[in-house]
């Protein structure tokens, strides 16, 4: 006992350098490190119980980490030229292979690169800094690329790098050493093995071999996110385990010695970062699975919680900057889970079947451990996760080891890879269709209000329920049912309310406003940043088709959500303005401008603003040519007027005198940016707003809502009221909020 609790010592010493780690990394000024530096050094001399000295010696290393780093990135004349924005040539290797993302510019593609050489004003500067490069279109980058590229420096975002580069031109002057040319074709082998299926299945199979989602859609992403799968497509120590099971299991059958097994696993897990890429979960895998090899090596088995404390200890020593990366955080959190809790749960359930117990045990263990952290990212907590992972674990073993195989085979004979393929398509279509039927129910998942630090004391409550709960069979049965039921079919009383003029839902800091134009269809006015809340409020009001969506200007909070508007939806027509917006699939497309009007239904639109028909609009102009609507439902009048500013506001008054509404929606989600007079001219009974709760802009503001209340508007706002409902009532308007 005593020698199992001096060896667990290392658990709270990894804990002390990860919140050093974070702490030092992102928030502390430059005296902290000395300041750490020195007072861990007096603790490592002052004391000599090694419970003490030992954290101190590891905070010593991560002090001189940080500082080093952030030292050399300050001195780098990358950083000193990006403070002025100068454009340079630079030779860059890239360190991790480029993502692509899309804007209502277009796609482009991001890509973490090493600057080696800099040159700029007839000066050249050999470096060695880290970058981040932005590049228009969709590109192939893989890591360890060599590119000459021309780009404009900027400042960077994080203290470890020292610019971002808008790349303008760039060639590849090289192909990076010849290990990563190796990962690459092993890459392409996985992907060929299963390229004679063409879907969402085949794109998953190399993510989950390694880590490659570059063939998955937006909407596969979202659906894995909705319940709780995303962990599949981040390579994670699963993937090292089945791997290296295959490898030491299968040596060891043929006879093979220690040495030699170990010799394997040791290569096996460099062979896994090359091909996985070197990203913090993956790094986080290999550096647990070299542990654990090395406590073969010397005879002892490590306990898991130490191997992964470990783990920790040299990653964030070697990368400080790891300690708040959300893939790091998730998959430390995730393991520590499955340790701690995941045993101990599944012989609570010893009433189950043991396989099935531990099927049911690892997910709730992980989930729990990771639910403020998803919180924190998503805003959401998913109620399908557990079952889904449930209902997918016995897929995804055969999914990696098969495509693993086809991958392998592949590189030796091509047409022999399509039979493990075709096992590994088959498994990996099971995932793919619990995730998108766990995604499409009405209660997948559901908003969390309040800030994510409030989860902290909710889960161990949680646990100790769940703890209580799992010993009595009956009622555990009982639960999940009516939890399922509750999924499937989320009571909604009173909703959606009956004869709505407009719905505000609630999608956070940003816009999405539905007009219903019959049963079962609405006319959608922006979609908010985020695919889920916008999906949640039409599912709730039984939209099932949008004969018209209309984005006024393309700022992510009134369009990147779009996807979650058409997920199972027909759209009509899409209308923009002049900002445009993303290529949202619809039957055609339409272009706004003051003095069209259109008929959707009973439904009558005007447009009022903008003016202009310009080919080209920066994005710091786009809330001034935001589309202004006015609609008549039921008799009553609804102003949207997107995010237009005041002088925009003050030429819709000049344009239009008569700008009456009922309700108006109130512009920039209540900035201050407002013109005073629009109230007066608009004179309406109910004001919108759709603003985030906690958002960072302030929003809306004090002097927005006097304005209102000076001219005695009902204000009501999603932050605070949740989704909003204007309904008639024999010809009044009043106000429903959910």
């Amino acid at each position: 006992m005593t020698g199992s609790r001096s060896d667990l010592r290392v658990v709270p010493a990894a804990l002390a350098v990860w919140a050093a780690a974070a702490a030092l990394s992102h928030a502390a000024p430059p005296w902290a490190f000395g300041a750490a530096l020195s007072g861990a050094v007096v603790l490592a001399l002052g004391w000599r119980r090694p419970v003490l000295a030992f954290p101190a010696a590891a905070l010593v290393v991560v002090a001189v980490t940080c500082g080093w780093r952030v030292t050399a990135v300050e001195a780098s004349p990358v950083t000193a030229l990006a403070e002025r924005g100068t454009t340079v040539r630079a030779e860059v290797q890239v360190r991790q292979d480029g993502r692509v993302y899309r804007a209502p510019s277009g796609p482009g593609t991001v890509v973490p690169v090493m600057v080696r050489v800099v040159e700029a004003r007839g000066r050249t500067w050999e470096v060695r800094v880290r970058a981040t490069a932005f590049v228009e279109g969709s590109q192939s980058l893989v890591t360890g690329t060599r590119l000459a590229v021309r780009a404009e420096l900027a400042p960077a975002d994080g203290r470890d790098e020292a610019a971002v580069l808008r790349v303008r031109e760039w060639r590849s002057v090289g192909s990076g050493p010849w290990w990563w040319r190796w990962s690459e074709v092993v890459r392409d082998g996985v992907r060929d093995g299963v390229d004679h299926r063409d879907d969402q299945a085949a794109a998953l199979v190399p993510a989950l071999v390694a880590g490659d989602e570059t063939g998955l859609s937006d909407r596969t992403r979202e659906e894995f996110a909705a319940t709780g799968l995303t962990h599949l497509l981040a390579v994670s120590g699963a993937n090292l385990t089945i791997v290296l099971g295959i490898v030491l299991l299968g040596l060891k059958a043929v006879g093979a010695s220690r040495r030699v097994v170990l010799a394997a696993g040791a290569l096996t897990v460099v062979a896994f970062v090359l091909v996985a890429r070197p990203e913090p979960s993956v790094l986080r895998a290999a550096v647990m699975g070299s542990v654990a090899l090395a406590g073969l090596l010397v005879g002892r088995t490590g306990a898991g919680l130490r191997a992964l404390a470990w783990s920790v200890i040299a990653l964030v020593v070697l990368d400080p900057w790891l300690a708040t990366s959300a893939g790091f955080v998730l998959s430390v959190c995730a393991t520590a889970g499955i340790i701690a809790l995941a045993p101990p749960l599944a012989r609570r359930l010893r009433w189950l079947p043991g396989p099935l117990a531990t099927a049911v045990a690892v997910p709730i263990a992980a989930h729990l451990a990771c639910l403020p952290v998803v919180t924190s990212l998503s805003g959401e907590v998913s109620l399908v996760a557990v079952f889904a992972n449930v209902v997918v674990a016995p897929a995804v073993a055969p999914a990696t080891v098969a495509g693993l195989v086809a991958g392998l085979l592949d590189l030796v004979w091509a047409p022999v890879a399509s039979v493990p393929g075709t096992v590994a398509w088959g498994a990996a279509s099971v995932i793919v269709a619990v995730a998108r039927v766990g995604a499409s129910v009405p209660g997948a998942s559901v908003a969390w209000p309040w800030p994510w630090w409030t989860l902290l004391p909710l889960v161990p409550a949680l646990g100790v329920a769940l703890w209580w709960l799992v010993r009595r069979p009956a009622l555990t049965v009982g639960v999940t049912l009516g939890l399922l039921v509750a999924i499937v079919r989320t009571p909604t009383p009173g909703w959606p309310p009956r004869d709505v003029v407009v719905v505000a839902c609630d999608v956070g800091q940003g816009d999405g406003f539905v007009v219903p134009t019959g049963p079962g269809e609405a006319i959608v006015v922006d979609v908010g940043q985020e695919p889920g809340p916008i999906d949640r409020c039409l599912t709730e009001l039984g939209v099932e088709r949008i004969p018209l969506l209309v984005l006024t200007h393309g700022d992510a909070d009134h369009v990147e959500g779009w996807r979650g508007a058409v997920r199972g939806r027909e759209v009509e027509v899409l209308a923009d303005g002049p900002s445009g917006g993303p290529g949202v699939p619809a039957a055609r497309r339409v272009r706004l401008l003051s003095g069209s009007t259109l008929q959707v239904g009973d439904v009558r639109l005007e447009v009022l603003w903008p003016r202009t028909d310009a080919e080209r609009v920066p994005p710091e102009a786009r809330n001034d040519v935001s589309v202004v609507l006015r609609a008549t439902v039921r008799g009553h009048r609804v102003l949207f007027t997107g995010d237009l500013g005041e002088e925009a506001q003050r030429g819709l008054g000049r344009l239009h005198p008569d700008l009456a509404a009922d309700v108006l929606k109130v512009a920039h989600h209540g900035s201050a940016d407002q013109w005073p007079g629009l109230v007066e001219r608009v004179a309406p009974t109910v004001a919108l707003i759709g603003v985030g709760a906690d958002n960072p802009h302030g929003h809306p503001t004090g002097a927005a809502l006097d304005e209102l209340a000076s001219h005695g508007v009902s204000v009501w706002r999603t932050d605070t009221s949740g989704t909003v409902a204007v309904v008639d009532r024999n010809g009044r308007l009043v106000v429903s909020a959910r």
